[in-house]
């Protein structure tokens, strides 16, 4: 009875790990397609990408509506839980700082590809800013006072400005190749830094 339980518990965790593992791939391709396609990308290029057939695609998320929300989610997720690991890994916090808004960069360019869809009355989207922000501020806070306190940048950067400001510098940088983003935010960053 015991190697019954026994088992039927060490199978399910697995197949729920797998199950993970094969819905990020799902959630990675579609972002990659979204960013290079845009949202109405048809649904076989984010099946080829991801290795699999389109029906399971549809057997994960039923609707458009449905696969761009898990993406969305999916990416807010990615930045919020790289915060912590890149304060550990990094030679600094500032350190840290910098390659955490380099990746908000990254989320917001892909982000701006939704933009549309996310204006649209669909009630599934209502939710998402509200998640991004509850998600990714206390996120940034957190880096900004580890940079604070091992004094590398001024103290009183407040997170929510300082998103909002990496957000504006990234509008239009999807469709302006003349226009450089990133250098701007770094030179914001490099700003903070206390001489």
């Amino acid at each position: 009875m015991n190697d019954g339980d026994g088992g039927a518990g060490g199978t399910a965790p697995r197949k729920r790990a797998d199950a993970r593992r094969n819905e990020r791939t799902l959630l990675d391709a579609a972002a990659a397609v979204f960013v290079t396609s845009g949202v109405e990308a048809p649904v076989r290029d984010i099946a080829a990408r991801a290795g699999v057939g389109v029906a399971t695609i549809y057997r994960h998320f039923p609707t458009r509506a449905d696969l761009i929300i898990a993406v969305y989610r999916h990416q807010v997720e990615a930045c919020a839980e790289a915060g912590p690991a890149l304060l550990e890994s990094s030679a600094t916090p500032h350190n840290a700082l910098e390659r955490w808004v380099n990746l908000f960069v990254d989320f917001l360019v892909t982000k701006h590809g939704l933009a549309a869809v996310l204006r649209s009355d669909d009630p599934g989207f209502g939710a998402l800013h509200a998640y991004f922000i509850d998600r990714l501020l206390p996120v940034c806070a957190r880096l900004l006072e580890a940079a604070a306190t091992a004094d590398e940048i001024r103290g009183d950067v407040d997170a929510y400005e300082l998103m909002r400001g990496v957000g504006n510098l990234c509008i239009g940088a999807d469709n302006d190749p003349r226009y450089d983003a990133r250098r701007l935010v770094e030179l914001v960053i490099a700003g903070l830094r206390l001489r």
